[in-house]
């Protein structure tokens, strides 16, 4: 029997410029996905009769409903995975809201459209109305609780396995085309390439070494496999975290060090000291209500985030994002006196002299 499969919701990859040194082209690919750590982030069900998308019956070709609602079973196990996640001990958290305008991740349950996801922030880049994560079968039947923890993992900015470059796996392309292009998936040669036979830059992968056993690795049936020899016969994930799994978002999402943010005083530069991937963290408490500006200085690619608190968490509020681009990381925002705000700066990588520093002014 042909395993059911997830696939990736595409988004358009950024244009990196031509010309940027090695190293600093690596660490824009690795960390372009992946989310700001400390950042909470909210999840939410689809839960009205009216949430859904119309599509042709496919008897009559007349328009109809599709509901994303799913039971309260469905929702459930979703709940535990990522609880599951979250007891990993990792520095960024997730909180279920009603209101589907609070939600970074937006989950909706439509049978027949497949078990997908978008990947890291990319997100934020799904209209407020539309999903970013779907299940499109049972996940309380035996053996699909994994479906959910894998559609976490891209949430989170995890990709195939299988895609890896390291993995050394040789297709049988043909075979794969063939095997997809059936029950119960019926995908495309298209979206068959992008999931399974295409190969990932060796910089966005989730590890130097490919671990056949990662939440993240697709089962396959014999045949389709022709090298490594061992898995000629099938491959057989067992669909739970890994070692691997678990060290590779640890990396990324460690849990918070004390002491806690500093301040940033507007007109008060602050210099950073980060290598690659470190993150630095503030609080801005502003004297009077107006637009701010929050921004970065000096040979830096980074990241710069601003959250407002509310209800006693870092609410997204807006970011901007300069890597591969010679402008630095400056956006706008309007604050408010009397309310907290938390500015984070994550770096991609550093050149020239290799000093960093952020101001809001």
């Amino acid at each position: 029997m042909t395993a059911r499969y997830c696939s990736l919701a595409q988004q358009p990859a950024p244009a990196f410029a031509p010309g940027l040194a090695a190293e600093r082209l690596s660490a824009l690919i690795g960390g372009r996905r992946m989310w700001v750590n400390k950042t909470v982030l909210h999840y939410h069900f689809f839960d009205r009769d009216s949430d859904g998308s119309s599509i042709p019956d496919p008897e009559t070709g007349e328009s109809r409903h599709v509901s994303w609602v799913g039971s309260k079973e469905q929702r459930d196990v979703v709940r535990e995975c990522f609880q599951e996640w979250q007891g990993l001990g990792l520095g960024l958290s997730f909180t279920e809201v009603g209101d589907r305008s609070e939600a970074e991740l937006r989950i909706g349950f439509q049978l027949g459209d497949g078990s997908w996801s978008t990947v890291g922030k990319d997100a934020l880049q799904v209209g407020l109305n539309e999903r970013t994560m779907n299940f499109g079968w049972d996940l309380t039947v035996p053996g699909e609780r994994g479906t959910a923890l894998h559609e976490i993992g891209h949430a989170l900015g995890m990709l195939h396995e299988h895609q890896s470059p390291f993995a050394g796996i040789h297709w049988d392309d043909e075979a794969v085309y063939a095997d997809l292009a059936g029950p119960p998936n019926f995908w495309s040669r298209d979206k068959t390439f992008f999931n399974i036979l295409r190969k990932l830059d060796a910089n966005e992968v989730n590890g130097s070494v490919w671990d056949p056993q990662s939440i993240m690795e697709y089962p396959f049936s014999g045949g389709l496999i022709l090298e490594p020899e061992q898995f000629r016969g099938g491959l057989n994930p067992p669909g739970v975290l890994s070692r691997a799994d678990k060290e590779f978002v640890r990396r990324w999402y460690p849990q918070a060090e004390t002491p806690g943010p500093r301040e940033l005083v507007p007109f008060r530069s602050v210099p950073l000291r980060l290598g690659p991937a470190e993150q630095a963290d503030f609080v801005v408490e502003p004297p009077e209500t107006r637009e701010y500006t929050v921004g970065t200085f000096g040979d830096s690619d980074t990241v710069v985030v601003v959250f407002e608190e509310r209800d006693g968490e870092p609410r997204y509020l807006t970011a901007q994002d300069d890597g591969g681009t010679p402008h630095n990381a400056t956006l706008k925002a309007r604050l408010v006196k009397g309310r907290r705000y938390f500015v984070r700066v994550r770096l991609y990588t550093g050149w020239g002299s290799g000093e960093t520093a952020v101001m809001c002014w």
